[in-house]
């Protein structure tokens, strides 16, 4: 039964266990050191051990056609999560000043990026659309896609993306692979894409040596509503916790009378939901309704949780939100949508991270390199700022750089 608490009820059920991934770091420790110590013979060990890999080759060519019908809906996902992209990549520019200063940015693609696409309790194509399309967008040369279980949908998905090969590879051994590189398989600039536990613990682990976009966490939602369409609440918690047992969805309300009819609600939606054994779990466990006092109280919540997801029921409480890995405005605007098809990304910040930074985007596959040109007038201008900075820092080799171009 999804549960009913008061903000004081709420506080202990909202910290967020750390345990999980602790444990998982344990795990995972000495397969990363393995694998970039022994490479390949080490990560044939452990897919052969953890996955049931068999056969010679890590590497799948990508193969085969989409069901017409999935591939019209794959083309219409494809096109708004692309033409979001290109809209939200950060430009190059060049500007001149006044007194000379020719200053300006450049926008690099990564040459060589990870995806790491989940394939356990669901094939999850859409990862496929929303780590790689951006990638594209960016430029990036290499794309690796690793997947310990791709399924035929997978390799036809992939060939129709341009990508020629999947590496059947999964968990911590797939992570530090991209990491590190190994015999067979070129170390990457980059990894991004969700994962379990391991793989997140993988991820943080290696994060020194190569760059991630995040550790994630279990997915998670807070919908803030007070009233509306309580079967249309239900469901889009239940959208959540279908994903995991370790998921957790949230309803932040001030009217215990919605509550109470959202509750009954989820509790019949379970009863016919075919992914129930799952979603019950996650409802029972992690899930709950919070009512709150007022608005303030709802906003304050909000911000402290940082969640993944947020639906807000219209506009007027946006300007409040300062952390959300991406926002859901209206009715209509079910976070399934954003799963699939709406355009921006589903890859986003678990656990308190979107307090820190927003989903997976386009320009976490470029970098931007800053340009400056002084013509002679400006350095001089700038001269005694730099050189009274640099004496004052005790850098006398800097100041005397810049006086002996002076005329």
């Amino acid at each position: 039964m999804l549960r009913i608490l008061d903000q004081a009820e709420a506080a202990p059920f909202l910290n967020r266990a750390t345990h999980r991934l602790d444990n998982a770091s344990e795990i995972v420790k000495p397969i990363v050191q393995d694998v970039r110590d022994r490479g390949d013979v080490a990560v044939r060990e452990y897919a052969e051990k953890l996955d049931g890999f068999t056969g010679e080759s890590f590497i799948v060519e990508s193969c085969g056609e989409l069901d017409p019908a999935l591939l019209e809906s794959v083309t219409i996902a494809a096109k708004n999560i692309r033409d979001f992209a290109q809209q939200q990549l950060v430009k190059p520019w060049q500007t001149t000043t006044s007194d000379g200063r020719t200053l300006g940015q450049l926008v690099r693609p990564l040459e060589s990026v990870g995806v790491y696409i989940p394939a356990g309790r669901y094939a999850l194509l859409s990862t496929m659309l929303m780590t790689v399309i951006p990638a594209q967008v960016a430029g990036v040369h290499e794309i690796v896609m690793v997947c310990a279980k791709p399924t035929p949908e997978m390799l036809a998905m992939a060939k129709w993306l341009g990508i020629t090969s999947i590496l059947k590879l999964g968990g911590a051994q797939a992570i530090a692979a991209l990491a590190y590189g190994t015999e067979s398989i070129g170390k990457v600039q980059r990894i991004v894409g969700p994962g379990n536990a391991y793989v997140a613990a993988a991820k943080k682990l290696v994060s020194g040596d190569v760059g991630i976009d995040f550790v994630a966490g279990p997915s998670e939602i807070v919908i803030v509503a007070n009233s509306g369409n309580p079967q249309w609440v239900a469901l889009d918690m239940l959208a959540q916790c279908e994903h995991d047992v370790d998921a957790r969805a949230l309803l932040l309300t001030t009217s215990a009378a919605f509550a109470t009819q959202v509750q009954h609600e989820v509790a019949a939606q379970l009863a016919t939901l075919p992914t129930a054994d799952v979603a019950a779990k996650s409802i029972e466990k992690n899930s709950a309704i919070i009512v709150c006092a007022d608005e303030v109280e709802i906003i304050d919540l909000v911000n402290e949780i940082a969640p993944e997801h947020l639906s807000l029921p219209n506009n007027l409480l946006i300007d409040q939100i300062r952390n959300a890995g991406s926002i859901f405005i209206g009715p209509f605007s079910t976070e399934a949508a954003g799963d699939y098809a709406s355009g921006p990304n589903h890859v986003l910040p678990t656990s308190g991270v979107a307090a820190l930074r927003g989903g997976l985007s386009v320009n976490d596959f470029v970098k931007v390199i800053t340009t400056q040109s002084l013509s002679e007038d400006a350095l001089w201008k700038l001269t005694p700022a730099v050189t009274q900075l640099a004496r004052a820092e005790g850098l006398e080799a800097h100041a005397r750089s810049v006086e002996v171009r002076q005329r």
